[in-house]
């Protein structure tokens, strides 16, 4: 097994095998669960990754699975051990959070804490683990209409976890994390003026700081990454998970060929995008431009 093993990455490791198991054996999960004489939504959670699966569970599952091969059944055997460890409860478990924030936010942060690499793209606005507290709650007031002033505190308060969480590990030098932005998130004021004269200010912090590295893609760029307004290509030890937000929906997809076309995506428009020190004198200048309406 890799090295650095964590009860989310064997997690993930196993749940993925089995399910890949499952498709090329060419059953249903209705039909596992009969078989195994468990609920469906056992099987549902196992793979989606809500519960870990047992040792004594796995092994006549990967029978009837058609798994023969010992070394690859002592390991799937190795990670489910490994995924049953107890962890000390995070603080996105808790009831507060688990009631307002999505599943899939949620596995987002849980593998964020695992990421070695970042990649984060956006047309519409600052990817929410680099916003400052203003700029978060100024994008939160587009739905006080759908959310209560309850599950908005929650989100913006979430949004700064994550943020100490994944830049602390950034600072360490434990994640990589490219960040590509439309021009248009560099010119919409959100918050107003001073609110967003800070959020640049940050961001032009977090790259002399080396925490992140930063490109723009200019208006002058006929080229886009992807349809979606935004999207997080994370890097785990085995594979990458894609996280797309759209307004109050999101959605965590592992297929690798989608994931593959996004990173693949990124990295040619990446090249292509203004480099660092021309996106952060373009920082400079709209910093210059927001203190002059101060």
């Amino acid at each position: 097994m890799p090295e650095g093993d964590s009860p989310t990455v064997a997690r993930r490791r196993i749940r993925l095998a089995l399910r890949e198991a499952r498709e090329r054996a060419d059953l249903t999960q209705l039909q596992v669960a009969e078989e195994m004489e468990w609920s469906l939504s056992k099987v549902i959670r196992i793979e989606n990754g809500d519960v870990s699966i047992s040792p004594n569970d796995l092994r006549p599952l990967l029978a009837y699975l058609g798994i023969k091969d010992k070394p690859l059944i002592a390991s799937m055997v190795a990670d489910a051990r490994i995924a049953r460890k107890r962890q000390r409860q995070a603080w996105y478990q808790a009831t507060e959070f688990r009631e307002n924030l999505t599943d899939a936010t949620r596995k987002l942060i849980e593998y964020e804490i695992e990421a070695a690499e970042m990649r984060s793209y956006s047309v519409y606005f600052v990817p929410g683990p680099l916003q400052t507290p203003e700029y978060a709650a100024a994008l939160m007031t587009r739905y006080e209409d759908e959310l209560s002033d309850s599950q908005r505190e929650r989100r913006i308060a979430a949004r700064q976890l994550r943020r100490d969480a994944l830049l602390g590990r950034a600072a360490a030098g434990e994640v990589r994390i490219l960040v590509m932005l439309d021009e248009s998130v560099l010119r919409r004021t959100i918050g107003g003026p001073a609110a967003f004269t800070e959020q640049l200010r940050e961001l032009r912090r977090l790259a002399a700081e080396q925490i992140i590295t930063i490109r723009m893609v200019p208006f002058t760029l006929d080229a886009a990454v992807t349809n979606n307004a935004m999207f997080d290509l994370l890097t785990l030890g085995e594979g990458e998970v894609l996280y797309r937000e759209t307004g109050l929906g999101d959605e965590l997809n592992e297929d690798r060929d989608t994931t593959g076309k996004h990173r693949a995506r990124f990295d040619k428009i990446w090249d292509e995008a203004a480099d660092e020190a021309a996106t952060l004198a373009f920082i400079d200048d709209q910093i210059g431009t927001l203190e002059k309406l101060q």
